[in-house]
């Protein structure tokens, strides 16, 4: 440990709005400052208790984390504070921080709380030197500390932050809106009514307009871009009576709390819900989600994020020279990256300045290229009958179906690919249970309406297998596709169908059926797939696990037992190693890693000496593959007989319940955006004279194809997993949050 950190202390607080996922990323500034052998105070109630000082600024150990991971909002407070706002506010603060030794601080917030931390680093050196004119401090105290300085993560439902791709917040957020209108929509179909939903978002659309992209909704109102025709009251009721008479039951608008015309006159929930009324004579209800949007246990995605985000935020303030600029912490590619704090809030800021300027191209643009592409895409998906085919324009007969087990998001995808070629004037085919089903004939053509009510459904409604064709199975396929005239295949699925693509591409010189663009579209529970940092359904499966590790951790807590947790994921720890980190695990087993009688005897050591101490719970997750030899059955045993009468230990397999369920926001969305370039793409390439079969995917936030010739070099074929995965660098955070056992989780 350097000098220069045993004497400095950091300050952590959280300010503004709450947001789920303050509390794993205070958790994860504590724990890291610990881990530096740094002091860490938590300051209570935001900026209002830095004014106050006194018990407002509270000493943590490694055990005052504890537990917290699961808590919504902010177990350390927040809390305006207008005194704060003076200068003679923020000379005491800043008396206050300089007397426990903080000089470096945590800031999550949102813009305006950051923007208040700025000005306080700003002014720190004179505050300092008032407190010393009139005596409240040394001069040797303040010499000691002649700079504060300070690092932002934000903590924002509304995802409006430049500097990351996500805030802390915003996709659990996401999760109670998706909740709250799945439920609304077997009620509102039940009653063939409308429903109207007000969501947050004053300057930002994201909430309204990713809800909307997972929950079917058939029009949305965003800042961002408001209605283009003057009379946009005509227009949306053309387009939900539409909706009626092709037999939809029910129809429902979002509204973000900030949406207006194109004159900046504001639209409100309760005009859109009188419009619907008394234009289309429709039983008409309105619910304003309100603060729920804000409450609730953190969603997995943010409770990793946050820890991530937290851990870096305090390894920027130790490596940071006195007086540098003050960066915000975000993510971005998967990857932790630092911008310049102020310039961040500015765009941010500015993005809002654009809008009350009526320039909303720009504003819209600002967003981003894929806040731009979700919006188009709404547009085409909210129809309520696919367009024309343009004159001149040949139509395709396209053919979708699944392989592999199944995964959530699969239904979404489906639904977006038949929509998008419909709407495109192509012909759209089915293969039922996939290469086993197109070998059987078992094919259908589908239509707008097959697919209408698929968006938020689980599992895989075309059926799916994991059946690998033979050679004489791959003659028939190419049989089965010049039969029924197929332009191009979109395959959604796992390992079988990547399998299956790689073959065909292998077979096209004895077989010209096979001379069509392929695209493999990654779903799998197992994020095992080449390509593609991310897979449809492992998001999903993902919160499964969590919701049901932080049920087992209740039941272990009250009765001192230790649980290891046995999760799918084949060969790739993928779901092991996350789900770790979304629960606090103290051990996870993954096969990347393997497991030795080494590592089994020092895991046995820790426990042992923590249930000595005053440890309540032990948790363990366990890849089902993660060692052949040391089962999840072994492990306990182990455990057991060398537990003694310190602690119980019993095993939970979660099994295929990981696997079920409707699918998670996430991957309704990432469902979406890789199903529209799927049908671009295949549109795009069915004239060429040698089209490609490629794998579409995530990589780098952005979504590229990769050659599926590729296939053996991008991966592990008997593992079957990537070469490459990403989350294992998260492998040294998971182990350092988890390192002090005796002191909770």
């Amino acid at each position: 440990m350097s000098e220069q950190y045993t004497t400095k202390s950091i300050g952590v607080l959280t300010s503004g709005g709450d947001a789920p996922g303050m509390n794993p990323a205070v958790r994860a500034v504590v724990r890291t400052a610990l881990n530096h052998g740094v002091e860490v105070y938590a300051i209570n109630e935001g900026y209002r208790g830095m004014v106050e000082g006194g018990a407002q600024i509270r000493k943590m150990s490694w055990g005052s984390v504890g537990g917290i991971m699961h808590m919504g909002g902010t177990v350390i407070g927040s809390a305006r504070s207008a005194e704060f706002r003076t200068r003679s506010g923020r000379r005491l603060a800043a008396k206050n921080l300089v007397t426990y030794g903080i000089d470096r601080l945590v800031i999550i917030g949102g813009d305006g709380s950051l923007t208040g931390a700025n000005l306080f680093r700003e002014e720190w050196p004179s505050l300092l030197a008032e407190l010393v004119e009139q005596q409240e401090i040394s001069k040797d105290l303040a010499d000691r500390h002649p700079q504060l300085n300070l690092v932002g993560l934000v903590g924002s439902i509304d995802n409006d932050m430049f500097g990351t791709d996500m805030t802390i917040g915003a996709d659990t957020a996401l999760h109670r809106i998706t909740e709250a209108i799945d439920a609304i929509n077997s009620t509102a179909a039940s009653h063939q009514r409308t429903f109207v939903i007000e969501v947050m978002g004053r300057n930002c659309g994201y909430l309204a307009l990713m809800s909307a992209i997972a929950t079917g909704a058939n029009w949305v109102f965003i800042p961002e871009s408001p209605p283009e025709s003057d009379d946009w009251e005509a227009e949306m009721c053309q387009a939900l009576q539409a909706g009626r008479e092709i037999g939809r039951r029910n129809s429902i608008v979002i509204v973000a709390e900030g949406a207006h015309d194109r004159y900046n006159k504001p639209i409100s929930s309760e005009y859109v819900k009188q419009v619907i009324e008394q234009r289309l004579g429709e039983d008409t209800r309105l619910t304003i989600l309100g603060h729920v949007q804000r409450g609730g246990s953190p969603s997995a995605f943010e409770r990793y994020m946050s820890t991530v985000l937290g851990y870096a935020a305090v390894n920027e303030l130790l490596a940071a020279q006195p007086g540098s600029e003050p960066q915000l912490i975000g993510i971005r590619e998967h990857k932790v990256v630092r911008s310049p704090l102020m310039e961040c809030v500015a765009k941010t800021q500015r993005v809002a300045e654009v809008i009350a300027a009526q320039d909303y191209e720009t504003a819209t643009n600002m967003r981003g290229g894929s806040f731009t592409d979700a919006f188009r895409t709404l547009r085409t998906l909210t129809r309520a009958h696919p367009r024309s085919l343009p004159p001149g324009q040949q139509p395709l007969r396209l053919m979708i179906m699944h392989s592999g087990g199944p995964a959530s998001g699969m239904n979404t995808a489906v639904r977006v690919a038949v929509r998008l070629g419909l709407d495109k004037g192509h012909t759209i085919l089915a293969a039922q249970n996939g290469m086993q089903g197109l070998v059987n004939g078992d094919v259908r053509e589908m239509n707008w309406m097959s697919v209408s009510d698929w968006v938020g459904k689980g599992g895989a409604e075309l059926g799916t297998s994991r059946w690998t064709p033979t050679e004489a199975d791959y003659a028939t396929i190419a049989e089965r596709l010049e039969a029924y005239s197929v332009d191009g295949l979109l395959i959604i699925g796992g390992w079988s169908g990547y399998q299956s693509a790689y073959e065909m591409l292998n077979r096209r010189d004895h077989l010209p059926a096979f001379r069509i663009p392929i695209v493999c579209l990654p779903a799998s529970i197992n994020n095992n797939l080449p390509g593609s940092e991310h897979s449809v359904g492992a998001d999903t499966a993902l919160n499964n696990i969590m919701t049901d590790v932080d049920k087992i951790k209740q039941s272990a807590v009250a009765t001192r037992r230790c649980f290891v947790v046995e999760v799918m994921g084949r060969n790739c720890g993928y779901l092991a190693l996350m789900s770790g980190l979304a629960t606090g695990a103290e051990r996870v087993y993954l096969p990347e890693e393997g497991v030795t009688l080494t590592d089994l005897q020092a895991d046995v050591d820790l426990l042992v000496k923590g249930f000595r101490g005053n440890k309540r719970l032990g948790l363990i997750i366990r890849n089902e593959k993660a060692d052949p030899l040391y089962t999840t059955d072994f492990v306990c045993a182990l455990f057991e007989k060398e537990g003694g009468n310190l602690f119980d230990v019993r095993k939970a397999i979660l099994g295929h319940v990981q696997q079920g369920g409707n699918p998670s926001p996430y991957d309704r969305i990432q469902a979406t955006r890789l199903a529209a370039k799927c049908m671009e793409f295949l549109i795009e390439h069915t004239n060429e004279a040698t089209p490609q079969v490629v794998a579409i995917g995530l990589q780098s936030s952005q979504i590229q194809f990769t050659n599926i010739a590729n296939l053996s070099r991008l991966t592990n074929t008997k593992m079957q997993r990537p070469r490459r995965q990403w989350w294992l660098a998260l492998r040294p955070i998971a182990k350092m949050m988890a390192q002090h056992q005796n002191d909770g989780l």
